[in-house]
């Protein structure tokens, strides 16, 4: 176990709805904090909200802004790495452009690597180091109308396997988690009938689950798709 307040925690998609919300829980837990989004106004009020918080506004679907980024911000060890940015654009494949389609997966998968790469060689030479990779449903299963999105979140899972693999000799343990629960965040505005709504929480209710991965570490869960509204609750051993 590594305290959340000795950690340095890189999370992106932290301008609003989930990422917003680890971000705020994981700050008063005392963690250091480094935070990512293409929402600069957003961005800035999360950090704010976050003391001693580094705020870097970046494109995460362009591999040249997303190097920019982490050269600027990564000055120093990273212990966790959160990726929860994604973009979800729900169109029926006839409409699907090329350009929305490489967009959602270089922010799904392109940065997903980028910023693995950035923060690998410092926790295996620690021998130790957590990454969380926020999937979905989409990431399980199609969709109709959501192309893009599930190709990037079946991506996701197949790289976050890989990587369990090759750090399980290094101490870095690495997951993909899905939030396990309806929750009310901007990209659920988009796409949730009715129904659905009815049903949602603030992401606010599935942040301990990032917070306890990130402090616990645990290696026997490496490889394996988390529920986040199961492990927020205390009752539930990890």
């Amino acid at each position: 176990m590594v305290p959340l307040e000795a950690q340095t925690i890189l999370i992106t998609g932290a301008a609003q709805g989930l990422g917003a919300a680890v971000a705020r829980h994981l700050a008063g837990l005392s963690a250091r904090l480094i935070l990512m989004d293409r929402n600069a106004a957003g961005l800035a009020a999360t950090a704010a909200a976050c003391q001693g918080a580094v705020a870097e506004a970046v494109d995460l679907s362009d591999a040249a802004d997303t190097a920019r980024a982490i050269a600027a911000a990564v000055t120093g060890p990273v212990h966790t790495l959160i990726h929860n940015a994604a973009i979800l654009k729900v169109e029926a494949v006839d409409v699907v452009t090329l350009a929305t389609f490489q967009a959602t997966m270089n922010v799904g998968i392109q940065a997903a690597l980028q910023l693995t790469k950035a923060v690998w060689p410092g926790m295996k030479a620690r021998g130790a180091g957590m990454l969380i990779f926020v999937s979905s449903r989409s990431g399980i299963e199609g969709f109709a109308d959501e192309t893009a999105y599930c190709a990037a979140k079946h991506a996701l899972e197949g790289f976050s396997k890989c990587l369990a693999l090759e750090g399980a000799a290094h101490g870095i343990a690495s997951v993909t988690i899905t939030p396990g629960m309806y929750m009310h965040t901007p990209m659920s505005e988009t796409t949730y009938p009715p129904e659905l709504r009815a049903k949602w929480v603030d992401p606010i209710r599935l942040a301990p689950a990032f917070a306890r991965l990130a402090a616990k570490r645990p290696m026997d869960l490496s490889g394996q798709r988390l529920d986040a509204w199961r492990l927020s609750q205390p009752e539930i051993a990890l």
